[in-house]
């Protein structure tokens, strides 16, 4: 079997950048922002703009059979070191068993890259001898938790600094879809003025769109703090909002309500052990202190089921009144959290 986990897409990039390139690159799994992210810096970066007319090809798996590809994988470039051939959306070919045989004697002139945006069954052959003399690569979607650290290390990249609040703030409203979550993080970098060393709240309200005070983000703030007033203030106003959608608003709720869960069952509670267990930035710690001071293990619970119960609800499962709007039923979920 393939080791499908032995290199990740830092450092396949950091290969490219080196210009130490393998002959085919397998790119399979259900997050295209990385898959796209190599593909495209392929496609860039590996011939001069010269060379591109004669020695670069784009194919889409629905227009094309494995065998055409490979025939033209096989050919030597014009006038250039390489030749580059990409195949996106590579998932709609019906069978890859042919490139087990390109493997064994793959052309080293040619950079082969296939956009396999689903995951592949890694008991196939092809996907064994591309992990042996090429690069399988295996795109997982980031969990929730996982995008705060996406965010900080996007903006690191960039040399660019971004404070914690506006971090999650970022997180909460976007979530897991990283190809819009990194036009939002460019749109930030853009406009942010020169004097400015840091993102805050302030840009990201001004240039994404989000109110850094009826938010998701401050909606669950409130409610960790139990401030019936803010709680019920901030819920009126998202809900009047034009991008609110109670389903990531109740996502939010439940990421938090979780953690809090099982920080009960934590022994040691500083600081750097909480946050490695519950998988957060330490800046966030002291919310789930809070947390356990507002509401004890049972009525977490219960606001788990609650959030499960309104997950539902908003889904129309279980919602015999069918005048409840997402307004009315974040108004009923808020006072039930907090009574």
């Amino acid at each position: 079997m393939a080791k499908q986990s032995t290199i990740g897409y830092r450092e396949i990039l950091s290969e490219l950048q080196a210009k130490t390139y393998k002959p085919v690159y397998f790119l399979s799994g259900e997050e295209p922002y990385f898959i796209d992210l190599i593909a495209d810096y392929i496609l860039n970066n590996v011939l001069a703009e010269s060379e591109r007319e004669f020695n670069q090809y784009v194919y889409y798996g629905k227009d094309v059979q494995l065998k055409t590809v490979l025939e033209n994988a096989r050919r030597f470039p014009m006038m250039a070191q390489y030749q580059v051939i990409v195949v996106k959306e590579a998932q709609n070919i019906a069978s890859f068993d042919d490139l087990a045989n390109y493997m064994q004697h793959p052309q080293p002139s040619t950079i082969l890259v296939f956009c396999y945006k689903k995951k592949a069954d890694a008991r196939k052959k092809f996907v064994t001898e591309v992990a042996k003399n090429g690069v399988f690569f295996n795109s997982d979607k980031l969990y929730d938790s996982q995008i705060p650290s996406f965010i900080q290390n996007y903006m690191r990249g960039k040399a660019v600094q971004i404070d914690e609040k506006s971090t999650q703030l970022l997180a909460d409203y976007i979530g897991a879809d990283l190809h819009r979550l990194v036009n939002e993080l460019d749109k930030l970098i853009m406009t942010k003025p020169a004097t400015v060393k840091m993102i805050t709240t302030d840009l990201v309200e001004k240039n994404v769109g989000i109110s850094k005070e009826f938010n998701d983000f401050e909606l669950k703030s409130a409610l960790i703090q139990k401030d019936v007033y803010k709680s019920n203030m901030i819920a009126f106003h998202l809900s009047q909002s034009k991008t609110f959608a109670l389903n990531v608003t109740i996502s939010v709720l439940y990421a938090y309500f979780s953690n809090l869960m099982v920080y009960y069952y934590i022994q040691d509670r500083s600081k750097m052990n909480v946050a490695k267990e519950l998988g957060v930035n330490p800046f966030f710690v002291d919310e789930y202190a809070l947390g356990a001071r507002n509401y004890n293990a049972w009525k977490t619970m219960s606001i788990i089921s609650l959030l499960r119960e309104y997950d539902a609800k908003s889904k129309g499962v279980g919602n015999n009144t069918t005048s409840n709007s997402g307004a009315e039923l974040l108004k009923e979920l808020v006072f039930k959290i907090l009574h």
